[in-house]
């Protein structure tokens, strides 16, 4: 069953402040009499009179982590690309260490975290401090071996 609103037309005019006094809402136009609030250009949204505002009362909360960001993500697909590239360069091994040295993954990185997306056909060694079980199954298909580092 369709709406009853979607079917009847909105036929109401817009009403028109300051049209005079047979409108209805002429004269102080429904803003009442004198006052800050009756002028026009008014924005006084959180001022409260030079009371300290509600905003600066309240402590401010969480921080910002300077930590975040320290893990390098490899997709599968994206090591097969790597291979494919450079595997007169790396020799079936890889870890954080020579990705880094090869300038294929930022310096700033700490930690290695390896993710299933993708599928890989090279059977390789793979150092990392993470892994997804997707890509645990898919590297051990192909013939690979991925060595989880503990701390």
């Amino acid at each position: 069953m369709m709406q009853l609103n979607s079917l009847v037309k909105n036929n109401k005019k817009k009403i028109r402040v300051g049209r005079g006094i047979g409108s209805g809402r002429g004269k102080t136009s429904s803003r009442g009499h004198k006052g800050q609030k009756s002028r026009s250009g008014v924005a006084i949204k959180s001022f409260e009179g030079g009371q300290m505002p509600l905003y600066r009362r309240l402590p401010k909360r969480g921080f910002k982590s300077f930590n975040k960001n320290k893990t390098a993500i490899l997709n599968l697909s994206k090591i097969q690309k790597i291979f494919e590239k450079n595997k007169n360069v790396l020799k079936n091994s890889l870890d954080l260490k020579t990705l880094k040295d090869k300038n294929l993954v930022n310096k700033r990185y700490l930690k290695l975290k390896i993710l299933g997306t993708g599928d890989i056909k090279e059977n390789i060694e793979i150092n990392a401090n993470f892994a997804s079980k997707q890509a645990i199954q898919k590297i051990e298909k192909a013939g690979g071996k991925l060595n989880i580092l503990k701390k």
